[in-house]
């Protein structure tokens, strides 16, 4: 067993947790309890010490840096489709409205007509995903921006094996469940850039970074660079968010909702949002940008499940609080109803 405390303190009562016990294997059944134990609190974990490559990932920030560097006419090259069921490509500050479980269109268009969401996106896929394919950028415009992409889409969905064996140790299930039910990387790398925007027009929600939202999916891998700005909802004050600052060389890990009905609530799902750091002051009232990469990771979407062994009473099917779904059944609705 190690000697060095798993749990390393916290923010907004997200643990930060060493994950190299697990991964040299001198703790891995402390390093499963406390991430879980943050997934039943809060939702949310930061893990340093993990296995995502940190050379990839600065490089990964420098090329999200040059993607958004580029004229907004370049970008529109690779444009994201009309419809969020096909969610790749680039989308202009304000094309996209995210939303909490909305389906009803008068709905919808009411989320869509609220302060928008003053950020730009670049969404990537497998590269073979025929549902949605990748939409790059015409040849000889940023010259490696594809292959880099790719390349770190692949490194994410490794990291995302070894996390999931971590949860499924974590809810005493074998460490190798969840590899079962992703085995198509039906994931997402996002890159996104939040411009500079006046503090007041965020204080005052006359416009928002990105709203207040749920993932979609079973966990989310998330790279934040040092400017700030993501805050969480208190699980036991509705409606009040904490800030969840960065960590140096941290990997936030979040679970998605899909995940949350998979463990039959166990596990939270937590909202969160992204807005001008608390107490921030400039000498010309502007936020910095900020740039962060997340990599929302699903179920194969041709797979069906049901709640985690563990997570209800065989004995009392009534204990079971969900129906049998799909990740595509699931994921599409909360797609469409963002564009």
């Amino acid at each position: 067993m190690s000697n060095t405390p798993i749990t390393l303190g916290s923010h907004a009562d997200v643990a930060i947790v060493d994950f190299g016990p697990f991964l040299d294997g001198s703790d891995k059944q402390g390093v499963a309890d406390a991430m879980l134990t943050s997934f039943k609190e809060v939702g949310f974990v930061y893990l340093v010490n993990h296995s995502l490559d940190k050379e990839k990932s600065k490089s990964m920030f420098d090329w999200t840096k040059k993607f958004f560097a580029l004229p907004e006419e370049t970008k529109l090259l690779a444009p994201h489709p009309p419809n969020g069921t096909h969610h790749r490509g680039f989308s202009a500050a304000g094309r996209e409205k995210v939303s909490q479980h909305l389906y009803d269109e008068k709905d919808i268009a009411a989320n869509r007509a609220k302060a928008p969401d003053v950020k730009e996106s670049f969404e990537v896929g497998r590269e073979e995903d025929e549902l949605m394919p990748n939409i790059w950028l015409p040849e000889g415009v940023l010259d490696g921006f594809k292959e880099a992409c790719l390349d770190f889409f692949w490194t994410c969905n490794e990291t995302k094996f070894t996390i999931l064996s971590a949860l499924a140790l974590g809810l005493h299930l074998p460490e190798n469940f969840f590899e079962q039910f992703h085995q198509t990387p039906d994931n997402q790398l996002r890159l996104l850039h939040y411009p500079s925007v006046p503090i007041a027009s965020l204080e005052n929600d006359k416009i928002a970074r990105i709203g207040a939202h749920s993932d979609f999916g079973s966990i989310t891998l998330l790279l934040q660079d040092d400017v700030g700005g993501l805050e969480i909802e208190d699980p036991n004050h509705p409606g009040v968010f904490n800030p969840v600052p960065p960590v140096k060389d941290s990997l936030i890990v979040n679970a998605g909702d899909f995940m949350m009905r998979w463990s039959n609530d166990i596990i939270r799902s937590t909202v969160h949002r992204v807005r001008a750091p608390p107490g921030l002051t400039t000498k010309d009232g502007m936020t910095p940008e900020r740039y962060s990469i997340p990599y929302f990771c699903s179920t194969d979407f041709n797979k069906v499940v049901e709640c985690l062994p563990g997570t209800y009473d065989p004995a009392d099917p009534s204990s079971k609080k969900y129906e049998p779904i799909s990740a595509l059944e699931y994921i599409m609705k909360r797609l469409a109803a963002s564009y």
